[in-house]
């Protein structure tokens, strides 16, 4: 008999309605290809707990703001914990599948991120701007994200935001690593639409300075997007270093692009598995 095929749970919410986008059509070509590899089955985050403990791993991909399942997810990652589960990405992540702390962290620690406080307080630490950015700790996907002006920003503040000056960028650029390995980035040449992306041929210093927050973050196994935008000044600032399940935009790719991703998402996954 031939050796039994490694089996993946990939974890999607197909009907997510995301702004802009449609996740379903990403995993639906995904999972479609890494089938060449593996015997695969696609299932709700809401339904994971009750089948992971039939597979090899289990690929959480497009399944949406935690927010959505909270509870759900929890116990996705305590019965993970408990069983030793494989999950891709790993679980150890310290950016956006824990929250919205790491922003205050890498603000305090000096690194180029958007300057980011949790306390009316520490208002003065920001640079001076005429609008500020209110995000939940556990916002995604735009959620909850408000712009108010300067003269009403501290009564918006509570133990449950964040607060960023407005940043007047250039663009946004977003770029793709599977497990350390930069694969492509993107980016939005209109600030207006966010999702209209292009192709973005990447510096050195560009890609040294995505490269900081994927050494900084504890995965060596899974796919990250290190979002930025590039401030008035020139430089590059983050706006977000998405680990948990950062979608990947492949339709904004040239199908050699997209087949060297993939081919680099099979490769990770075999590595993973063999891994542990």
């Amino acid at each position: 008999m031939p050796p039994a095929r490694p089996r993946l749970l990939y974890v999607t919410d197909l009907a997510y309605p995301a702004r802009g986008r449609r996740y379903c059509d990403e995993d639906i070509f995904l999972t479609a290809r890494l089938r060449a590899d593996f015997d695969l089955a696609l299932c709700h985050p809401r339904d994971a707990v009750a089948l992971m403990d039939a597979f090899d791993a289990v690929v959480v991909r497009n399944s949406g703001p935690v927010l959505d399942y909270q509870d759900a997810y929890d116990a996705f990652r305590a019965r993970a914990a408990e069983r030793g589960t494989r999950v891709y990405n790993q679980l150890s992540g310290r950016a956006d599948m824990a929250g919205k702390q790491y922003l205050l962290d890498l603000t305090a620690a000096g690194h180029p991120v958007i300057p980011t406080v949790d306390r009316a307080e520490d208002l003065h630490l920001l640079p001076a701007a005429g609008q500020y950015v209110v995000k939940p700790r556990r916002g995604a996907d735009s959620i909850g994200l408000r712009i108010v002006p300067a003269d009403r920003v501290r009564g918006e503040i509570s133990g449950e935001v964040l607060v960023q000056p407005h940043v007047d960028f250039a663009y946004e650029v977003s770029f793709y690593f599977v497990d350390h390995d930069f694969q492509y980035a993107l980016y939005a040449p209109d600030p207006g639409r966010r999702w209209e992306l292009r192709p973005y041929e990447p510096t050195v210093a560009d890609l040294e300075f995505a490269r900081r927050f994927i050494d900084w973050n504890a995965i060596d196994h899974g796919v990250q997007r290190v979002d930025a935008c590039r401030a008035p000044g020139g430089a590059l600032l983050l706006v977000e270093l998405e680990d948990l399940n950062p979608y990947l935009s492949l339709d904004a790719l040239d199908d050699t692009r997209r087949d060297a991703f993939v081919a680099a998402l099979t490769a990770s996954l075999h590595r993973f598995l063999a891994a542990h």
